[in-house]
């Protein structure tokens, strides 16, 4: 049974009409979609593998003509297009490394006109190993439509007040509306967006000042937050929504966060270059894969797929990137794969997101908060492969670097520059040089930044 969801307070594309809206253009577009989508998540689990699979060999039809990273992929498996039609086909091919995603040949020389403008979209990920990847207008159209369906699934209120705390956000900002998608389709309340960098007390102030209903924030972030609130008896007034992206939320920091800030915590599971992979289910908790976009897998290290309960690398296939063919592409992250969830949704779900954590960074006065590392600007400068950050003291961090060729003084020194630019104090950085690959932690996670600093000692 098919479950619709309210679309109250809808913005109308006509001038005078408010009810029922009338949307037009690329908003009718976008709307149509999410409504193909309130029906589509409620297909049977094997309806909805064969709909993907469809979709799939139109992908590799594409690249395997456009592509000569992904032609010679498909060689090597001694696979055609047309054999793409389930998973045991697929995974004959072999995954696709972030490293090699740094190599120009995976791109499409060609991409559609209907799906063009194309954009760039550079990311570190969890493992630190710096991309860009090309994403085109149908794979913006999708990101819009899924960031929508995570609104209506947890019934959002978009005439409330919404404080964003993010990478992206370079200085602070105050709109009158949320901006897309929410506001392309709804009249939405006002805004406030806080750069990432701001230490706890500063953002804990700006919150109490703006008194939003939704908060937006990367769960180290958070945490930070929380802690702040509860050491200073602050409980900031109207919030009832909170949204993490970007790392992994524990069981721990979700109840203290719910606990100090008396709000709902909903998580999401994205990332720059595939858009939303999963997101959290508003009846059960678990994490639902966006399989009308993505063909998520779990795989141990084996590369067997991994049973309920297993956890094991994700490996996501984009079914829409006519620019970028990511076909079975490692993210370097982590899950824990589920049971069918009970709520009925065919889309497949995953119990927990393990391995995007990173750590804050201690500045030389105490205060601590998400570091930024200028990993965007390190291939302009240096070969970069790889890079990690291990802080020390509050003084001295070690720079860790795997270098396609070893760099020159100058390079090294532009190098230094970018970073302590970036983490916004000259830090004294020492450079340490790794063949093939850094080493992970325990349990296989990386941290690209790790932090080994008491923010109570100097």
């Amino acid at each position: 049974m098919t479950r619709r969801t309210p679309w109250i307070g809808a913005r109308s594309s006509l001038a005078s009409i408010e009810f029922p809206p009338i949307v037009t253009g690329s908003n009718a577009t976008l709307t149509a979609l999410i409504r193909q989508l309130d029906d589509t998540q409620w297909l049977p689990r094997e309806e909805l593998e064969k709909a993907q699979f469809a979709q799939l060999r139109h992908l590799a039809r594409h690249a395997a003509q456009f592509s000569p990273h992904f032609r010679r992929r498909m060689s090597g498996a001694k696979l055609t297009p047309d054999q793409l039609t389930s998973m045991e086909a697929l995974r004959r091919l072999p995954v696709l490394r972030r490293r090699e995603l740094q190599s120009g040949d995976v791109l499409c020389s060609e991409v559609p006109q209907a799906h063009q403008p194309v954009g760039e979209s550079k990311t570190s990920g969890s493992t630190g190993e710096p991309i860009a990847a090309k994403r085109t207008a149908v794979n913006q159209l999708m990101w819009l439509a899924m960031a929508m369906r995570e609104h209506l699934w947890h019934r959002t209120d978009f005439a409330t007040r919404l404080c964003a705390i993010r990478a992206n956000i370079f200085q602070i900002a105050r709109d009158a509306e949320w901006g897309a998608p929410a506001n392309l389709l709804f009249r939405t309340g006002q805004a406030l967006r806080l750069p990432i960098t701001l230490s706890a007390a500063q953002l804990t102030a700006h919150l109490v000042e703006f008194k939003p209903a939704n908060l937006i924030v990367y769960p180290n972030t958070l945490a930070a937050l929380a802690q702040h609130m509860e050491d200073e008896g602050i409980r900031p007034e109207g919030l009832t929504t909170l949204r993490t992206i970007g790392e992994t939320v524990s069981p721990e920091l979700r109840q203290t966060a719910e606990r100090v800030f008396g709000a709902r915590l909903i998580d999401s599971y994205s990332s720059q270059e595939l858009g939303h992979i999963a997101l959290q289910c508003p009846e059960s908790g678990l994490y639902h894969a966006m399989a009308e976009s993505l063909i998520v897998e779990v795989v141990g290290e084996d590369g067997a797929p991994c049973g309920v309960g297993q956890v094991g690398r994700v490996v996501a296939t984009d079914l829409h990137n006519f620019a970028t063919p990511l076909v079975r592409y490692d993210i370097g992250d982590y899950a824990e794969v589920a049971a069918p969830c009970p709520c009925g949704r065919g889309l497949p779900a995953l119990k927990r997101i393990v391995g995007r954590e990173r750590n804050l960074i201690v500045m030389p006065d105490g205060t601590r908060h998400w570091p930024l590392v200028g990993f965007h600007r390190f291939r302009d400068v240096a070969p970069v492969a790889q890079y990690q950050l291990i802080q020390e003291t509050r003084q001295d961090i070690e720079v860790r670097l795997v270098v396609d060729t070893p760099l020159t003084v100058q390079q090294e020194a532009d190098l230094r520059q970018v970073i302590q630019e970036a983490l916004g104090h000259p830090f004294n950085l020492r450079f340490a040089y790794f063949d093939g690959a850094l080493p992970r932690g325990a349990g296989g996670k990386f941290d690209e930044f790790v932090c080994k600093v008491d923010a109570g000692k100097k």
